[in-house]
């Protein structure tokens, strides 16, 4: 199954979802990208999902024309700003989802603070893309 996750600068939650989804099932073809890729990603996000055992520092932050020819079973958008760019996709997709986060790398304040809220939403990107996993993907192997 092939599953493309967008978001605008591709650095960090869709980062974290495109390793929370690889780390739920090895059958799972996942890519990443951004609508405006920022070509590296935040080392926030990868030391986060460090935290959890999960290594995503090998990811590449692609922009999402790379993408746009290829069929995709899902495509999930994970920030609005990438839903409402979300462009027109060339190749088959047979769902298209959106799912918002927040964006961490917007916190301001302590390091303590900023770590929190990148903690946060990695904990929000897992529990709800387990649920879909579960409930959604899972079902369709």
């Amino acid at each position: 199954m092939k599953i493309l996750i967008l978001c605008t600068g591709n650095s960090c939650r869709s980062q974290m979802a495109h390793g929370f989804l690889q780390s739920f099932d090895s059958r799972l073809e996942v890519y990443s990208a951004g609508t405006e890729a920022s070509g590296s990603l935040n080392p926030l996000a990868v030391e986060v999902m460090k935290l959890i055992g999960i290594d995503i520092s090998h990811h590449t932050s692609d922009q999402v024309d790379e993408y746009l020819s290829i069929a995709w079973d899902y495509v999930i958008t994970v920030c609005d700003q990438a839903n409402e760019a979300c462009p027109f996709f060339a190749g088959k997709v047979n769902h298209r989802m959106h799912i918002g986060f927040d964006d961490p790398s917007k916190a301001a304040g302590s390091r303590e603070f900023i770590l929190s809220e990148f903690i946060r939403v990695r904990d929000e990107i897992k529990d709800s893309f387990y649920k879909l996993y579960i409930k959604t993907i899972k079902p369709q192997l």
